[in-house]
């Protein structure tokens, strides 16, 4: 980028996150992969392309930079606003909940609403968290939430599955980051499909839960994430169909089922309104993720 070094006055830190703002916003980028904003998508990228801690911006604000810091921040602002890439893929890193988790485009990136219910242990829902008994996540994608079911049950083993064998390649790099395959087992099938027989007191599922509708919508940067890790059917509901319809011949009879569904509670309600569903109060409000308890799930038909 040395044409733009050239032929612009930048010097600073704060020169370059005030370019970033102004750039992000003429080009409207939607957000939503770990920042809300242009601002503190533009602080997130000056501060990791420099190498510099990320909750601390102020004492850098007037820093003079080199020539070559420069180029490097304006190159990845404009990559971001060329490409329309979620930040996490130019950085190769999303944060959840203090959390760093490796990602690439093998991969969602990591923003699911049960990661904020895992770090109160999923309490009251869960009373003696030390006692945890096996825990299962399906739909893995990096293994985020194994990770982090792993630190709230810290005696407990997780399974945790994904269809997409690209997928695990990244979920298996953040589960040896955090140095837990004595822990969590990765396998790759079809949901239940390649597990051995066996009972869970939890399973965790954050599935691909898009309306076809939604998924024509998108926005440049929710498309470059796999389509397969997002899009649920023409109501949203094709795999959670699949899982409320098993889940019971995999869990113990005091087993609990929770269900991240993001915008799509009324295609829930309309598919599964006769269900004892919990709605489990998050920040983004009460119609974001649903409990069920092993007895209030469906029988497989024989």
């Amino acid at each position: 980028m040395p044409s733009l070094t050239m032929n612009h006055s930048f010097s600073t830190v704060r020169d370059l996150l005030r370019y970033a703002v102004t750039r992000f916003n003429q080009a409207q980028l939607a957000f939503g992969h770990g920042n809300a904003n242009a601002y503190d998508e533009a602080a997130y990228l000056v501060l990791h392309t420099l190498h510099l801690p990320l909750d601390t911006l102020d004492p850098f604000l007037d820093a003079r930079l080199l020539d070559d810091e420069i180029g490097a921040v304006l190159d990845i602002i404009e990559r971001r606003v060329t490409q329309r890439l979620p930040a996490a893929y130019l950085t190769h890193e999303a944060w959840l909940h203090g959390y760093r988790f490796h990602v690439d485009e093998r991969v969602i990136v990591p923003r699911s609403l049960i990661g904020e219910l895992l770090l109160e242990r999923l309490s009251p829902w869960i009373d003696t968290p030390d006692e945890q008994g096996a825990v299962l996540e399906l739909c893995t994608g990096s293994g985020c939430l194994a990770i982090m079911a792993a630190d709230a049950f810290p005696y407990t083993e997780i399974d945790a599955v994904d269809l997409s064998a690209h997928a695990l390649q990244v979920a298996q790099r953040n589960v040896d980051d955090y140095d837990l395959n004595e822990r969590i087992t990765l396998f790759e099938g079809d949901l239940f499909e390649p597990l051995p027989p066996r009972r869970y007191d939890l399973i965790l599922a954050n599935p691909p839960y898009v309306n076809e509708a939604s998924m024509q919508a998108l926005p440049a940067e929710y498309r470059h994430e796999p389509a397969m890790a997002l899009a649920g059917g023409s109501d949203g509901m094709d795999i959670v169909r699949r899982i409320i319809g098993a889940a019971r011949d995999w869990l113990t009879d005091d087993g609990l089922l929770v269900v991240e569904i993001g915008n799509e509670r009324h295609h829930v309600e309309a598919a599964f309104g006769g269900l004892p569903l919990t709605w489990l109060p998050t920040h983004a409000g009460d119609d974001s993720v649903f409990l069920l308890r092993a007895a209030d799930l469906p029988r497989r038909k024989s």
